[in-house]
């Protein structure tokens, strides 16, 4: 090559990039944005992609037509604190710190402490900024669980899950700063007065204030979205919604005016009462769709929606039938499973999840890969361009093959604990289609374990309502033996029964 062509070569080259202007070279370059929405307690059939046809939900349809749905994804844990800290560590319950809600005074979660590495953190160091908004619960603002120690530079909303069971507070955080909401105090915990007449609409009123929480934490997440569109952002979203207190704005609570049958529930199961709690509940949903839709919207509005992965997901299965007013037999927000938050059965930790990245992954496609919430990190960190940074010692497998419409390999096994006494003590392995499940091993009334593994093919048998174990030996010493290796003895979080058994 001589050196005359050598230089009309370069000078075009560099003609060329010349006509590149500066936002198209940075759209071409940039990390893909990451909107992670993380509901509370919405059941797998509480949305009509995933079969609801009662509650509108069409911001949340579209994005499962525009995207890719799981129809077997797992969340950490079957409540809430657990879940998130498995979500932000990638590892499974039975190694990860918090494993179940405790909380310490005078509020907030257990925290994650110093040395964990989380999402949160990688992404930051991938050159991402981030923001959390709506419900945290992993640290008060003083503690090491700070989400502010814990890789995020933004956060608004509830630092304590017990304080944002009114979604009428007082008070939100303002990154580590409490600010006072023009709301009156009182408990999200009580009945309905004596002197109330629980047929009169107007009873209810005392338990609705001026400024509802989820409407404040959302407008911060689209101002973050705003100021950061320049960027690569990783936005966190775990809203409240639709956890107990049935507290929702008129405006919402109209669209389901007189489509229900409704019997008032003046309290007594916990939470607050409510006149019309079917409504309530579907207006709680519907309203967290809007607010779904006003984020896409946003992106499309600034040119993002090519460079932002949007992720849907809920942190466990949906409320008890019947706590705090809750109907999810009227709505089938279990689908039909078996279980409810709390429950290491289907119908507790499946979760509705859709993922959607306009021109990248194909829309209206599904995949019944079973995948959880550790597996969030890796896959993350993936399509982000830092596959390198997942730590070695996670238990997440990413994903990102099946989003990008390759092959992969079923996962080996997924595993869940869930030490707490109250709800009596359980342990759960899938591995294919078998699952394997131990109840009350750890009960509050000292009884003596109970070490049955039960075992269900969930192919034959999606609802797990025959225990196949007596007929299926080899395969449940198989699941006793990953139940056994699974579970890592925790200081804080003790199981006697799994830890006696992890020794042996």
């Amino acid at each position: 090559m001589s050196l005359r062509y050598f230089a009309r070569l370069l000078a075009i080259i560099l003609v060329a990039l010349l006509c590149i202007s500066p936002e198209a070279f940075a759209k071409q370059t940039r990390n893909p944005n990451i909107i992670f929405i993380l509901t509370d307690d919405l059941g797998y059939g509480d949305v009509g992609a995933f079969g609801q046809t009662k509650i509108k939900t069409p911001n949340i349809d579209r994005m499962a037509r525009e995207g890719m749905k799981f129809t077997q994804h797992y969340s950490g844990s079957p409540v809430c604190a657990p879940a998130r800290c498995v979500l932000m560590t990638g590892k499974h319950p039975g190694h990860a710190t918090s494993r179940d809600n405790r909380e310490i005074k005078p509020e907030g979660q257990f925290p994650i402490p110093d040395e964990e590495i989380t999402l949160a953190e990688l992404m930051k160091q991938s050159g991402y900024v981030t923001g959390a908004f709506g419900k945290w619960g992993l640290g008060s603002p003083e503690s090491s669980g700070s989400p502010l120690k814990q890789g995020f530079d933004r956060f608004y909303g509830y630092n304590c899950q017990r304080v944002a069971h009114n979604l009428y507070p007082t008070y939100l955080y303002d990154n580590d700063r409490r600010v006072s909401l023009n709301n009156h105090e009182f408990s999200a915990h009580q009945k309905l007065p004596e002197n109330a007449d629980p047929n009169d609409p107007a009873s209810y009123k005392q338990f609705i204030g001026k400024e509802f929480a989820p409407d404040l934490y959302a407008e911060q997440a689209l101002r973050f979205i705003r100021e950061h569109k320049d960027r690569p952002f990783f936005l966190y979203f775990p809203t409240i919604i639709p956890h107990l207190a049935l507290q929702v704005p008129e405006d919402s609570l109209q669209e389901y005016a007189g489509m229900f049958a409704e019997t008032p529930y003046p309290g007594g199961k916990s939470y607050l009462p409510h006149y019309t709690p079917r409504a309530a509940y579907a207006a709680l949903i519907t309203r967290m769709d809007r607010e779904v839709g006003r984020m896409m919207e946003l992106i499309n509005e600034l040119g993002l929606d090519e460079e932002t992965i949007f992720v849907f997901t809920s942190d466990n299965g949906p409320a008890v039938d019947g706590s705090g007013g809750v109907d999810s037999g009227f709505f089938n927000s279990n689908a039909g499973m078996r279980g409810y938050k709390g429950s290491v059965y289907e119908g507790g930790i499946r979760v509705p999840t859709i993922v959607r990245w306009k021109g990248r992954i194909k829309a209206g496609t599904e995949s019944d890969r079973v995948t959880g919430f550790e597996d969030w990190m890796p896959t993350l960190l993936n399509l982000s361009g830092a596959k390198s940074k997942a730590p070695r010692e996670i238990d997440g497998i990413s994903f990102a093959p099946v989003l990008l419409g390759k092959k992969q390999s079923e996962r080996p096994f997924l595993y869940r604990e869930f030490p707490a006494p109250n709800y009596g003590g359980q342990q759960s392995v899938r591995v294919g289609d078998w699952k394997a499940v131990r109840q009350n091993l750890n009960r509050r009334d000292k009884a003596a374990p109970n070490l049955h593994i039960e075992l269900y093919n969930l192919k034959n048998d999606p609802a797990e309502t025959t225990d196949v174990s007596a007929k299926n030996q080899k395969i449940v010493a198989r699941m006793d033996k990953l139940m056994r290796e699974q579970h890592t003895p925790s200081e804080d979080f003790r199981f006697p029964a799994l830890d006696a058994l992890s020794r042996n």
